[in-house]
């Protein structure tokens, strides 16, 4: 008797991740949210309970946001008072209740001692994206959530006006201080600390001609 051959059965492989861009707009609990696994190359925010999806920052944001931290961990290592910065790190988020948002550099200094997990900087930074959704989202919403948990500091670094826009709270005040091109940020929170934002600039121009800049 021939013995009946059997057919192997082909199984898919599964995924690596349990959320990718299709997922942009899904409901989601922060639980979820921190303990999901995402798909590379998108950044992910969850604000509201709904899952934010978009692209990771063009190279005319990431490349001066390298050299932002080349110029802090040289501050760092080499000045003076460099021990004020205690921690500074690219892309990570910050926990605002159930929300998560994805801050382009975050700054923790003045504690003398590592962060503990979740506890907000010390100073925001990010790096203006083309449109208006994303300016609302930049020059507003992460303004007031960033400054209600007592982040000191939110530095925004808008390339299209050729400036820098510094926002502090006061009390229940929310101030501003601009930053032209020209001109040098310095801050009592990083002592002798200068942040020359001509050179910050020039090095997202040079991004922008390569042609990088066009897909923000």
């Amino acid at each position: 008797m021939t013995p009946m051959l059997l057919k192997k059965k082909t199984v898919q492989p599964e995924a690596d991740f349990d959320y990718g861009h299709e997922s942009n707009g899904m409901l989601m609990t922060a639980e979820e949210f921190d303990n999901g696994e995402f798909e590379e190359c998108w950044c992910y925010e969850l604000v509201n309970r709904v899952l934010i999806v978009s692209p990771i920052p063009s190279e005319s944001e990431a490349g001066p946001n390298e050299l932002l931290g080349h110029w802090l961990l040289n501050y760092q290592q080499d000045h003076a008072c460099g021990s004020s910065l205690d921690v500074t790190l690219p892309g990570r988020y910050i926990f605002i209740g159930d929300n998560r948002r994805r801050a382009d550099r975050v700054i923790w200094a003045g504690l003398g001692r590592v962060p503990k997990r979740r506890e907000p900087p010390t100073i925001a930074a990010e790096f203006v994206s083309k449109g208006s959704r994303n300016r609302v989202r930049d020059y507003e919403t992460k303004r007031d959530e960033y400054l209600d948990i007592s982040i000191k500091e939110y530095w925004l670094f808008d390339r299209f006006d050729r400036c820098m826009i510094v926002f502090t709270r006061q009390g229940s005040k929310t101030k501003h201080r601009v930053i032209r091109e020209q001109q040098v940020h310095k801050t009592p929170l990083l002592p002798g600390f200068e942040l020359p934002l001509a050179k910050l600039l020039a090095c997202a121009d040079q991004f922008a001609e390569m042609g990088e800049g066009q897909e923000d």
